[in-house]
């Protein structure tokens, strides 16, 4: 394992797709690495930070088989040991995985394409400790799912999107928001399934696709969203539709991904094509929205490669975790 101060990484056996922490109390630095391999068969590696010697431990009964990449890693959201201790993935389906001591296997195959002839990929799905009972999914065949998970059931599938939906994101019970290859973003109430909120539409550039969305769990009158081949984090404000509250424009490659500190309403963390990690400190403005060009990020962080994907810990916000190549690093923030 590489030392540098408050930097500790991991060498996977593979290139590092999808990450994700875990949130229970007892698991505090633990970690699922997911892999990219142009290959049917994947992995999923689960990983802990020892926070006295600062090495990881891993072994054979923490790694499992994946059909085809995962494009997301979620363990349940809520810190209750009580709690079952499951991971969720996506990929050509949603699974949820039970996790022991000795071994990790399938417990759930949750599968939305049945009423249909063709399978479509899921593109990502959001868990919210608020209502750990229901999933939201998205796939390419424009559609979101809601997922009674107790019942193993469909709740609710919406057309969602003219083209691909490419994220979704939990801003409160019954309240969603997703971004799409058509440009869009949209909002969902449960309460009127029928209908949908554009909030934004990236209509500058001719459609470009809208890749990630993030609610902001600890402020949810905003969301960030990043654009396909942006450098730019658009920064909206619910409460004003249309415009942007302003653009983060840092970055000197495409943005990869996103992640809101989930109990500071203020710090977001955006990882891109640059190599960079930056943090910022998000000013919300009461009243018209800003430009963002003058933001410069409170600190930043540099890798040797493209920086493919980001997460915040939800039981420490001193950590943020960073995947590249085939290194996953734990920073200490």
């Amino acid at each position: 394992m590489e030392r540098r101060p408050g930097v500790f990484t991991y060498d996977a056996q593979w290139p590092i797709y999808a990450l994700g922490w875990s949130a229970r109390r007892d698991k505090k630095h633990r970690l699922a690495i997911g892999s990219f391999l142009e290959e049917h068969s994947n992995k999923v590696e689960l990983v802990q930070l020892n926070q006295d010697t600062f090495d990881y431990s891993n072994g054979s009964a923490l790694v499992f088989d994946h059909p085809y990449s995962p494009t997301k890693l979620m363990f349940f959201p809520t810190e209750d040991t009580l709690n079952p201790d499951i991971i969720a993935t996506s990929g050509d389906y949603l699974r949820l995985w039970e996790i022991h001591e000795d071994r990790i296997e399938l417990r759930t195959l949750l599968d939305g394409n049945k009423d249909s002839e063709f399978d479509s990929a899921v593109t990502s799905f959001d868990w919210p400790e608020f209502d750990p009972r229901r999933v939201v999914a998205c796939s390419n065949d424009t559609t979101c799912t809601i997922w009674d998970l107790e019942k193993e059931a469909v709740e609710a599938q919406l057309v969602a999107h003219d083209k691909e939906v490419y994220d979704v994101s939990w801003g409160g019970p019954g309240v969603f928001a997703s971004v799409s290859a058509d440009g869009s973003v949209r909002v969902f109430d449960m309460r009127d399934k029928e209908r949908s909120t554009i909030i934004y539409e990236n209509s500058r550039s001719g459609s470009t696709p809208l890749l990630r969305l993030e609610w902001n769990k600890a402020d949810p009158k905003v969301i960030a969203t990043v654009g396909m081949d942006s450098n730019k984090v658009v920064i909206l404000d619910i409460r004003f539709p249309a415009y942007p509250l302003m653009e983060l424009r840092r970055h000197r490659g495409s943005v990869n991904a996103i992640a809101w500190s989930p109990h500071v309403g203020r710090q977001l963390c955006s990882v891109g094509d640059d190599s960079r990690a930056f943090i910022w400190e998000v000013p919300v403005a009461e009243g018209r929205p800003e430009s963002g060009d003058d933001i410069e990020p409170v600190m930043w962080y540099g890798t040797t490669a493209e920086i493919i994907q980001v997460g915040w810990s939800s039981l420490d916000p001193d950590w943020i975790a960073v995947a590249f190549l085939n290194k996953l690093q734990v920073l200490r923030v």
